[in-house]
């Protein structure tokens, strides 16, 4: 799980509401964590990641400044960089968001 609290000078507020963009970089953001932790634990540099697909993404409602995310991943397949999972995003226990991602890491250089 990963969180987030919206500040009211994050990049993708607007008009105090968290842009559909932001909930889609907070989701990847929330994969990278996963992935970036695998390679600390392990006592490697993370690489750069990007965002492969994004699949079936419901979007019940957007948040507001001030509103705390829960995003939880469940992983669904993992070979070689590319990793798919499911997410869900809370605000509480209100479901607002919902789908498939597939993010890639870029090979070290």
């Amino acid at each position: 799980m990963a969180g987030l609290t919206i500040a009211s000078n994050n990049l993708f507020v607007q008009q105090g509401i968290f842009l559909e963009s932001g909930l889609i970089e907070h989701i990847a953001q929330s994969i990278a964590l996963h992935k970036g932790y695998y390679y600390y634990l392990n006592g490697k540099p993370a690489p750069m990641g990007y965002i492969g697909a994004i699949k079936n993404i419901e979007i019940q409602s957007l948040p507001k400044v001030g509103d705390a995310l829960k995003t939880h991943i469940t992983i669904l397949q993992e070979f070689m960089d590319v990793t798919l999972v499911t997410m869900q995003t809370f605000i509480g226990d209100t479901l607002i968001a919902q789908g498939e991602m597939k993010t890639v890491l870029a090979p070290n250089s």
